[in-house]
């Protein structure tokens, strides 16, 4: 009986990539997407990578990484005591993360998410932390489900220190 399971992967958006039809349903994500994902990788602002599979041009899904930091006084006084007296410390920031309406549901944000992770602990360039910006509260409790912890007090900024990464790849 031949297999009908579709391999999927996860590789840096590409000029290939179908970027009209992808429709998460949430509008700044699409539009990111379509007009501005290309610019921002070209300068250098942030990597931009896409879930497709395989014979399909059309994205899954995507998400951002860039760099960026946390102020110091922002993270939780157990956390920040024991770090450097710095005024921030640096991060990797996952500026987007979306994933097409038509395939939502089945895992892919996760998918993503847990590259994402992998990417940031392979980087040469250290980062203290992984940095999320919700969109939403249902954003925020995804994220909350990988031990995601908000910065502020009713903010949408979440984080969680890359040693905690480390471990759930160990």
């Amino acid at each position: 009986m031949a297999s009908t399971t579709t391999a999927l992967r996860i590789e840096p958006l590409a000029d290939r990539h179908d970027r009209e039809s992808f429709a998460s349903g949430v509008e700044p994500l699409d539009r990111y997407l379509r007009h501005q994902a290309g610019q921002d990788a070209r300068r250098r602002v942030a990597s931009c990578f896409v879930l497709v599979s395989d014979g399909d041009r059309v994205p899954i899904g995507y998400y951002t990484l860039a760099a960026t930091s946390i102020a110091l006084a922002e993270l939780p006084e157990a956390l920040a005591k024991r770090l450097p007296r710095y005024p921030v410390v640096p991060a990797t920031l996952m500026g987007r993360l979306a994933v097409d309406t038509r395939r939502q549901g089945r895992g892919h944000g996760e998918f993503m998410l847990l590259d994402a992770f992998s990417r940031a602990l392979r980087n040469e360039i250290a980062s203290y932390a992984f940095v999320v910006d919700a969109k939403d509260d249902k954003a925020a409790l995804f994220y909350q489900r990988y031990r995601f912890r908000f910065l502020v007090e009713g903010g949408r900024r979440l984080f969680i220190p890359m040693a905690e990464i480390a471990k759930l790849f160990s």
